[in-house]
This record gives C-alpha cells, structure tokens and sequence, in this order.
C-alpha cells in the first residue's frame, strides 16, 4: 500500500470516528423515539468499530501485512449502507431504507471474511 492510501484510511477511520461520537450524542440529546435512537446507536457503533477496523488495516499495513484488496472499501461500503440507512430513517427518511441496510451487514461481513483470507494466505507463506 501507498503512503496516500494509508493516509486516506487514517483520515476515512477518523471521520468514522468522529460520526459515531455525532450519531451517539444526538442518539443520546436530540432524539426521543425510541426506535429512532435505537437506529442511531446502531449506526455510530458499526460506523465506530469500522472506523477503528481501518485504522488497524493502516497500522497493519505498516508491518508489512498484505491486506486483501477490497477489504478497505467494503468496511466503507458498510458504513456508507449500514450505519448511513439507519441514521437516514432515524431523522426522518424513508422507512424503505430499511431494505439497504442489511447490503451493509454484507460488505462488513465480506470485508471481515477478506481479512481473514489474507491471514490465512499470509500463514502458509
């Protein structure tokens, strides 16, 4: 990987961050449906714990860690879909966003699964 991509994942998993500490307050003081702030808890966690996840593929990289292409993008893939549909719903869009969410359970679980390969190709080594 390239120092501007590195780069890019440490600024994509801060962002990440940072929205997740967003969607936790305004869950926590701007929200009083309870399926509403259920939503955006949901959506800062996953957005928090990703956000982490691509630093941690940063810091890999740096070990000299292959990491699988695709893993990056698909933990931003979820972001985007899974944590992005519920905060939507959640301050007022569709309900029917509700079907894009679980797209974004799949690109996380495939970008975890892409992790994985890349250890195991990297154990045979």
């Amino acid at each position: 990987m390239t120092g501007r991509s590195m780069r890019f994942d440490v600024a994509l998993g801060a962002f990440f961050g940072s929205l997740a500490v967003a969607l936790g307050a305004f869950a926590a003081h701007g929200l009083s449906d309870p399926k509403a702030v259920g939503w955006v808890h949901t959506a800062g966690l996953y957005a928090g714990l990703h956000g982490l996840a691509l630093l941690a593929l940063a810091a890999l990289d740096r070990t000299g860690f292959r990491i699988m292409r695709g893993t990056r993008a698909l933990f931003a893939l979820g972001v985007f879909l899974f944590s992005g549909s519920l905060a939507l719903m959640a301050f007022g869009g569709p309900h029917w966003l509700g079907m894009v969410t679980p797209f974004g359970g799949l690109a996380f679980v495939f970008g975890w699964c892409l992790l994985i390969f890349s250890a195991c190709r990297q154990l045979a080594d």
